[in-house]
């Protein structure tokens, strides 16, 4: 009887030797090589994407070990389908059995189902191996995590990819029909993922094709792969702050690629635009005021146009925000203001900046010697508008670059009035 599992599947290694990639992990001093050469495993969390090993690792360590390698989703099973299981593990370690339990999209347990594996944990009843695509930190007890070695996995790069196709060529005893480019261009378009990278070979074997497909063919073949990006976990995240990033350090050309990466991954425009906008708030500010205005204007562009004619709003803006000059003194500012205005929230504003809108507010000395600035010579009085019993702050910085270099001439010219008026009075 032929063998119907995926090829991904037949070919998955027995030994950690055999593993293609994720050299941290299993190379001389990696946490999984450690665990083997001392013939002792301890519970581990594997986070990694989609397709780079956490499964085959996974039994690849109990096979080392001679455990016995039991599989469980976290998707399908439930508190109940893990009592049963440690009870046959129990079983088992009474003729001499360990149990490698190995659950796979740990991070959709909830609370109560991972509260419920600590004290077979915690008592050796098993070792746990648990698989995820999503930040541990975020998503799984603090609990579960402390009991936990955490083994980061990377996508596997484009050398570890072409190996695999050579081995899927040996196994399948057939040369895929791809020329040298179409070869590496697979790998490329696999994102690190081997499983979708040995099934695509597994079906280009069996489609009989009659000559070697070029890149652009093999495209058309396979429809291409869709972009790595999710909508809500890690990796949404992780290219927005790569935007972020990119765009705080003036590198527009790499911002522009991470827009890139998420506008075609199919993420909500809206959101980047109006992660750009604070941006341009946050980071630029009144180094350069043009950049807000620029952002709400692309918004408003992409919202009345859409794709793909409002594309080139979102690419403007990228290009305007990265290199425009960068400052968070108005961030600062405000976070300054709100220190000291929460520390003093019980004092009023100097009585000759209010208004009195009536006699006993006249008699109580409210707005008495106001002086109306604009009518003045040099347009600042120089007045004080802190409370009386307050020293006066210094909140806002501004820096030596763009619009803000303005800015501080105007303060400083006005701080010289205000110590004129000072020493006058």
């Amino acid at each position: 009887m032929s063998d119907t599992r995926p090829l991904a599947d037949i070919m998955r290694p027995n030994t950690i030797d055999d593993v293609v990639g994720q050299r941290a992990l299993l190379g001389e001093n990696g946490i999984v090589r450690r665990m083997v050469d001392n013939y002792k495993l301890s519970n581990l969390l594997l986070w990694g994407p989609p397709g780079c090993g956490k499964t085959t690792i996974a039994r690849a360590l109990a096979n080392s070990v001679d455990m016995n390698f039991v599989p469980m989703s976290a998707v399908f099973s439930g508190t109940a389908d893990i009592k049963k299981t440690m009870e046959a593990a129990r079983n088992n370690a009474l003729i001499g059995n360990g149990t490698l339990l190995f659950i796979d999209e740990i991070h959709r347990f909830n609370k109560t189902q991972q509260d419920t594996l600590l004290p077979y944990l915690e008592d050796g009843t098993v070792v746990f191996i648990g698989a995820t695509t999503e930040n541990p930190s975020f998503n799984l007890n603090n609990a579960l995590l402390s009991r936990c070695h955490i083994g980061v996995l990377e996508p596997l790069n484009t050398e570890d990819l072409l190996i695999l196709l050579e081995r899927a060529e040996k196994h399948l005893n057939k040369k895929l029909p791809l020329t040298n480019d179409a070869r590496k261009h697979l790998a490329e378009i696999s994102d690190g993922d081997a499983r979708f990278l040995l099934n695509t070979a597994e079906y280009l074997v069996s489609a009989n094709f009659k000559k070697n497909l070029s890149a652009d063919e093999l495209d058309n073949v396979i429809q291409k792969r869709a972009p790595l990006s999710d909508k809500s976990g890690d990796e949404h995240y992780n290219m927005i702050s790569a935007v972020h990033k990119s765009l705080r350090a003036s590198d527009t050309d790499a911002a522009l690629y991470w827009v890139a990466r998420m506008m075609t991954a199919g993420q909500d425009p809206m959101y980047i635009f109006r992660r750009l906008t604070r941006f341009a708030m946050e980071d630029i500010g009144l180094a350069d005021p043009n950049a807000m205005q620029l952002a709400l204007a692309a918004w408003q562009i992409y919202e009345r146009m859409g794709s793909p004619e409002g594309d080139i709003a979102m690419t403007e803006l990228v290009i305007y925000l990265g290199t425009a000059p960068k400052s968070i003194s108005a961030y600062k500012a405000q976070s300054a203001s709100y220190a000291v205005a929460k520390q003093t929230s019980n004092l009023m504003p100097p009585k000759n900046i209010l208004n009195a809108p009536t006699k006993m507010m006249k008699n109580l000395g409210y707005g008495k010697n106001y002086i109306y600035d604009p009518e003045t010579e040099s347009g600042c009085s120089g007045q004080n508008c802190f409370p009386e019993s307050m020293e006066r702050q210094s909140f806002y910085h501004p820096i030596e670059r763009g619009f803000e270099r303005e800015i501080k001439k105007r303060l400083e010219y006005w701080d010289a009035m205000r110590k004129k008026a000072h020493q006058e009075n």
